[in-house]
């Protein structure tokens, strides 16, 4: 028998080729993208430019409405409070007539009260004024005033000189800053006038609170008991 025959068919068949060492892996399939094309693409385009135009028009129609009609400015809480009425109620235990300057709108009072005197042993009429530069004067009168309670109330500041206004020379006490006081012994009561305003709106001030105890009666001087005869 010869070698030939020997071998069976599946002997003859030929060997696999090996793998090549070299082979590239096999590498997955990339997600799909999109295309959109250039047509559909200019499209979008325009439509976005359209909507910023049209947005820019409507801005520039609204624009010289609110430019004609700017909103008010807010000045902030405004208290009503009505001194004269205060004055009235605190005349009684006073035993003088509170000064109610009047200055029209330029000054407006933001507290009116009668403080008995309870820490300071000093009874007071207190008045505060908001000036028209947005500065501030608080007003106080009293009938019992003494030198400590003076020095007390206008923070120590020292005697710079006189101020008239009114008709009357205030002792003015500065502070070569902000801080100032001008001080009048009137009709029997001292009325000290104390804040961060100019002078020019502490002379306005002045005025009103002169003409104020001008029109005000005098304070009635205590009773003294009457000398008994002797017998």
């Amino acid at each position: 028998m010869s070698e030939t025959q020997d071998k069976s068919p599946a002997d003859s068949q030929p060997d696999a080729a090996p793998a090549h060492p070299t082979d590239a892996p096999v590498i997955p399939d990339a997600p799909y993208k999109p295309v959109i094309a250039a047509k559909a693409a200019k499209r979008a385009n325009a439509s976005v430019i359209g909507m910023v135009i049209a947005l820019l028009l409507c801005v520039l129609a609204f624009l010289p409405i609110v430019l004609m009609n700017p909103a008010p400015k807010s000045e902030g809480f405004r208290p009503n409070v009505d001194v004269s009425a205060i004055a009235r109620n605190a005349a009684g235990v006073a035993g003088f007539t509170p000064a109610t300057p009047d200055t029209g709108a330029a000054f407006r009072p933001n507290y009116a009260r009668w403080e008995s005197g309870t820490g300071s042993g000093v009874p007071t009429w207190e008045v505060g004024f908001l000036t028209p530069k947005e500065a501030f004067i608080g007003l106080t009168q009293t009938a019992q005033a003494n030198p400590t309670w003076v020095l007390q109330q206008t923070d120590n500041l020292p005697v710079t000189g006189t101020r008239n206004a009114g008709g009357q020379d205030w002792e003015l006490r500065d502070s070569g800053k902000e801080k100032r006081s001008m001080v009048l012994e009137y009709r029997g009561t001292t009325i000290i006038l104390s804040g961060t305003a100019s002078l020019d709106e502490f002379a306005t001030l002045a005025a009103a609170v002169v003409k104020s105890v001008e029109q005000a009666p005098l304070p009635s001087a205590p009773a003294t008991p009457s000398a008994q005869p002797s017998a």
